[in-house]
């Protein structure tokens, strides 16, 4: 299974957070799975820590690796790709994720039923 872990999704891990489904817990853990993280999670964590609304434990960049989850950077085609998404959703971190899920050919893990809209595969969270 290949995976991209939203932004809230690789926090509940990292939490051991019981908002996690167990069968989102199941995937992520697999050995057969390879998880993603976005450059975009990591940089909606710093912003949401910045401004007060996330409380931050560690070093969620280390974190990818300590894991051994797959960093996924952002690419021009990503960032030209969520830009054309239709406006089903309007922030720019899930489009962001959604454009790469579509390009990198990832299943979304995450609640937001939503971005299904977009075509890609979601596993809820």
């Amino acid at each position: 299974m290949r995976l991209l872990l939203d932004t809230h999704a690789y926090l509940w891990w990292l939490r051991d957070d019981s908002k996690l489904s167990s069968g989102a817990r199941q995937a992520i853990a697999s050995p057969a799975s390879l998880v993603h993280v976005s450059a975009a999670t990591i940089w909606e964590a710093a912003i949401k820590a910045e401004v007060g609304r996330l409380q931050i434990d560690g070093d969620l960049v280390e974190e990818i690796e300590n894991n051994n989850f797959i960093e996924l950077p952002m690419t021009a085609a990503h960032a030209a790709l969520a830009g054309a998404l239709p406006p089903h959703h309007r922030d720019p971190f899930d489009r962001m994720l959604v454009a790469q899920a579509g390009k990198e050919a990832l299943q979304l893990v995450t609640h937001d039923s939503q971005l299904a809209d977009y075509g890609v595969q979601i596993l809820a969270t």
